[in-house]
């Protein structure tokens, strides 16, 4: 499958050849072979892919160079400027064209034979050649002078190709199964024919670059619902390994990346060691008497190390809610809740138990108790849990230790089905 383009020593990186990609969530690393027989090297680059490279990030490994200059060429069409075109126009009796002169690409201003000068609009010029596919756009070329011919990689750091895993998350009263895919974008009309490909997830640093990050993000959001087809001899995706920090996942066999599109892969599906719903409360101490509904809550672990992405749950087959999960170890803790669950309703009461004061009258030690009621309309039981962060200088929650600059207090109950169940805790606040 590897080719490379050879044209009088010019790399033309408009179509599809072979390249290495190791993709990151919001870019991606290109590994593009290059040779030359000669003692030039000529890259050359759309604008608006060359608009997505990491200013900094080009490179040459594996050839000698002794200079490098970058500059923007003209487009394609000002290529034409002093040659004939021919303008189509509409007649009663369908299409008519004549040959004009193009005098200006900029604005598109032409000549007929009778001497006189007008604009028209690209869609009314043919040709007896082909355009390229962004016959208006300026290209970008990068001439390498080397010492002697050649072979090596062209290195650089794109915005416009960039990954995201989307997991989904099917429970039912038999249990749950989690499982992910991996969407692969490319935001420009540069294809690729990948020969190896990686996806990384984690935390990678870059050179920012926020106009291409917008761009990226704006074209995400516009292929997300549209994936580029796949052929029956579909890459896998191969299991993971870690790597500083980060983690490693490798294409089983080339593809191709089409130009503006988004490639979905099946990702994981591991294994979930506990998964429990609850209704849930996650809130701050205070002494006022507030009441209210619980939120739809759940809670698994995994098998495997899971990228952040956002996560679909279903019951029963239906749509219950939409979040994202942050990267999460192998065995780590998922917790994440979906909206309120009005059939669950809470009244929080507080109580001073007791209080210590200094010499001087201040109050420096209170203790307090912290009352829920739950009232349920469930047809069954449900768990209920509670999550209060108390501040203070020294805390004490019921019977547990003390704890320096503030303090968790958690409460569980199980409430029954179309019944009512109440808890407390005590809480010491001491600023002595």
């Amino acid at each position: 499958m590897k080719r490379t383009l050879l044209v009088a020593s010019a790399l033309t990186l408009g179509a599809a050849h072979a390249t290495d990609l190791r993709i990151y969530p919001s870019f991606a690393e290109v590994r593009q072979p290059v040779s030359t027989a000669g003692n030039t090297l000529n890259v050359s680059l759309p604008q608006q892919a060359w608009e997505n490279v990491l200013a900094g990030s080009l490179d040459l490994e594996g050839l000698a160079f002794n200079s490098a200059v970058q500059k923007q060429e003209a487009n394609w069409l000002s290529g034409l400027e002093g040659k004939t075109v021919f303008l189509a126009r509409n007649t009663d009796g369908g299409e008519k064209t004549e040959p004009v002169t193009l005098i200006r690409a900029r604005d598109l201003l032409v000549k007929d034979a009778a001497g006189r000068y007008f604009n028209v609009r690209y869609e009314q010029l043919r040709f007896d050649t082909p355009p390229p596919t962004n016959p208006l756009s300026p290209s970008q070329t990068l001439s390498y002078n080397l010492p002697k011919a050649g072979s090596g990689t062209l290195v650089y750091l794109t915005r416009s190709v960039g990954w995201s895993p989307r997991y989904t998350l099917k429970a039912s009263t038999a249990g749950a199964q989690l499982s992910a895919l991996a969407d692969i974008r490319n935001t420009t009309e540069l294809p690729y024919d990948v020969k190896d490909t990686e996806l990384y997830s984690g935390d990678v640093n870059v050179q920012a670059n926020p106009n291409a990050q917008a761009n990226f993000e704006a074209a995400d959001m516009v292929m997300r619902g549209a994936p580029a087809p796949m052929t029956a001899q579909a890459p896998k995706i191969g299991g993971g390994s870690e790597l500083r920090g980060l983690y490693r996942y490798a294409l089983s066999t080339p593809f191709t990346l089409p130009a503006n599109s988004v490639v979905t892969l099946p990702f994981l599906t591991p294994k979930l060691s506990s998964f429990e719903r609850y209704v849930g409360l996650n809130t701050f101490f205070n002494v006022a008497t507030q009441s209210g509904t619980l939120d739809r809550s759940y809670r698994f672990k995994a098998d495997a190390r899971l990228p952040a992405g956002p996560i679909t749950v279903r019951e029963e087959g239906r749509l219950v809610g939409q979040t994202r999960l942050d990267e999460t170890r192998e065995g780590g803790t998922v917790e994440f809740s979906l909206g309120d669950d009005p059939d669950v309703e809470y009244t929080r009461t507080v109580q001073t138990a007791n209080q210590s004061k200094d010499s001087k009258g201040n109050v420096v030690k209170t203790t307090y108790k912290v009352t829920y009621a739950f009232e349920s309309s469930k047809e069954r039981s449900v768990r209920a849990e509670i999550t209060e962060r108390v501040g203070g200088r020294t805390i004490i929650i019921d019977s547990a230790a003390p704890t320096k600059n503030g303090g968790i207090a958690t409460l569980k109950v199980d409430v029954p089905a179309k019944g009512k169940v109440s808890k407390s805790f005590t809480v010491v606040v001491d600023n002595s």
